[in-house]
């Protein structure tokens, strides 16, 4: 009869163990593929932009990034948007595979360039949007980089009319393990 409740005892632990296990490599994995806490990064706090690696941000793997940019952000209507990246990035971007959404709604582009030489991506609008919209720049079918790292990506717009000077909404850092 011991040996039973000893048995039980020891099954009740191992499974306790298991699910807090389970619990933690669930969170970990969730804690990559979004913007996450940032505590000190050089950025000040209201620059920080959020976004989200739909396929969990993994070195060498294929990936989908929505880089968000709050309404609050859009204080001026947007003709194109500039994301900058480091050079030791070293993924891959498919331009064909690029897409503004707003309200949820992909918006006609023009055109985008994948400027590799100068790390940058341009996306020009067919029409302007409007200011105060929350907007998702949808990166699809990415080739992270072969190492993980921290990867600051910086956004600019240029607004449309007089003169087209380019201006920061903010930055967005992505960790990719």
């Amino acid at each position: 009869m011991i040996s039973k409740k000893f048995s039980m005892g020891r099954l009740f632990s191992a499974l306790a163990i298991s699910g807090c296990l389970l619990t933690g490599i669930a969170a970990t994995s969730f804690a990559q593929s979004n913007s996450g806490l940032t505590i000190f990064s050089g950025v000040e706090r209201e620059n920080l932009l959020r976004y989200y690696l739909d396929f969990g941000g993994r070195a060498n793997q294929w990936d989908r990034y929505r880089l968000r940019i709050p309404a609050k952000k859009m204080e001026l209507g947007v003709s194109q948007f500039v994301i900058s990246y480091p050079d030791y990035y070293t993924g891959k971007f498919d331009p064909d595979r690029i897409e503004v959404r707003v309200k949820g709604e992909s918006v006609p582009l023009s055109e985008v360039n994948w400027d590799q030489e100068n790390y940058r991506i341009q996306i020009y609008l067919d029409e302007p949007i409007q200011a105060g919209n929350k907007v998702e720049i949808v990166l699809s079918n990415v080739k992270n980089p072969r190492f993980g790292g921290t990867f600051y990506f910086n956004c600019l717009i240029l607004t449309p009319g007089d003169i087209p000077l380019p201006r920061s909404v903010g930055t967005w850092i992505l960790t990719i393990s």
